[in-house]
C-alpha cells in the first residue's frame, strides 16, 4: 500500500511533467540566472536589475530581465513556488506563444515603466529591483478580477470585504512581514494585473490569426513538447469563465491578471 509521502511525490512529479513549455523555460531561466549569480566575474544582478538611474535607450533589456534574476536562493525558490502555479494556468488558457509575447511584451514592460517613473520622479529615489513576484502580483491581480465577476465579495462576519482587494492585502502582508521587499513595484503588478483583467490593455495582446500563422508555419505544435498551441488553449480567445450557468459562456473574462527585492 502506497504510503501518504510517497503518494505526494508521485503527485508532485505528475504535476511536473505537465508543465506547459512556457512555464518551464521560464523556471530554467531563473535557475540558471541565480547559478550565474554565484560566481564574481560578471554581476548579474548589477546588469539585469531595473535601476531607474541606470535605465536608457541602451539598457532597456532591464524592464524584460529584472524579473529573471533574484538576490539569492531563497529569494528564488520562493518566487518560483509561488509563480509556477499561476504562470500554469495563464499559459494554458492562452497558449504559449501568448504567454511569450505578453510577459515579454506589455506584462512585463508596464509595470517596469510605472515604477520607473513613480520611484525616479515621483519619489526621487534610485531603489533597485528585481524578482519573478511582480509576475506574482500581475497575475494575481487578474485573478483577482476574475474572481470579482463571479463572487464579488468575500464575507467575514458581518463585513463584505471585495474579493478584487485580495491581491492588494497580500502586497500589504507581505510589505509587513518580509524586509527588503517592494511594496511599490508589487503594486505596479498588481496595477497592471487589474488594467488587463478589466480589458483595458487586451488591444496589446498579439492577434490571433498572426499566433495561428506563426504556429502553421513553424510547425510549433509538431516539433515542441508541452507546447500549448492557440487552438488548445483551455477556455479561448481571453477565456471565457466556466461554470454551470450556460448563459455565463457568454461573458468575456478578458486577460485576468538600498537594493530592494520584488517578492519574498
Amino acid at each position: 500500500m502506497p504510503t501518504i509521502q510517497g503518494f505526494n511525490t508521485l503527485r508532485a512529479r505528475s504535476y511536473i511533467l505537465r508543465l506547459p513549455l512556457f512555464t518551464r523555460a521560464m523556471i530554467i531561466v531563473m535557475v540558471a540566472f541565480w547559478l550565474a549569480s554565484l560566481q564574481s566575474v560578471w554581476d548579474v544582478r548589477q546588469w539585469g536589475s531595473l535601476i531607474p538611474n541606470e535605465l536608457t535607450l541602451s539598457t532597456m533589456y532591464r524592464v524584460n530581465t529584472f524579473p529573471l534574476i533574484h538576490l539569492n536562493f531563497f529569494h528564488a525558490l520562493i518566487n518560483i513556488l509561488s509563480l509556477t502555479p499561476l504562470m500554469e494556468r495563464f499559459e494554458n488558457e492562452f497558449g504559449t506563444l501568448t504567454s511569450f509575447a505578453l510577459f515579454f511584451g506589455p506584462l512585463t514592460t508596464i509595470p517596469a515603466l510605472l515604477y520607473f517613473v513613480l520611484e525616479k520622479f515621483i519619489f526621487r529615489g534610485n531603489v533597485a529591483v528585481m524578482g519573478a513576484s511582480i509576475w506574482v502580483f500581475l497575475l494575481l491581480g487578474m485573478e483577482g478580477i476574475r474572481t470579482y465577476k463571479t463572487n464579488p465579495h468575500l464575507v467575514i462576519g458581518t463585513h463584505h470585504v471585495p474579493t478584487w482587494t485580495t491581491p492588494l492585502v497580500m502586497a500589504m502582508v507581505i510589505e509587513a512581514l518580509v524586509p527588503s521587499t517592494s511594496l511599490v513595484g508589487h503594486l505596479c503588478g498588481v496595477g497592471t494585473g487589474y488594467l488587463f483583467g478589466l480589458g483595458y490593455l487586451k488591444f496589446l495582446s498579439p492577434p490571433e490569426k498572426a499566433l495561428r500563422w506563426i504556429e502553421a508555419r513553424l510547425n510549433l505544435l509538431g516539433r515542441l513538447p508541452h507546447y500549448v498551441s492557440v487552438d488548445q488553449k483551455t477556455y479561448g480567445r481571453f477565456g471565457v469563465l466556466p461554470t454551470t450557468n450556460a448563459q455565463s459562456l457568454s461573458t468575456p473574462l478578458g486577460l485576468i491578471g538600498s537594493t530592494q527585492r520584488l517578492g519574498p
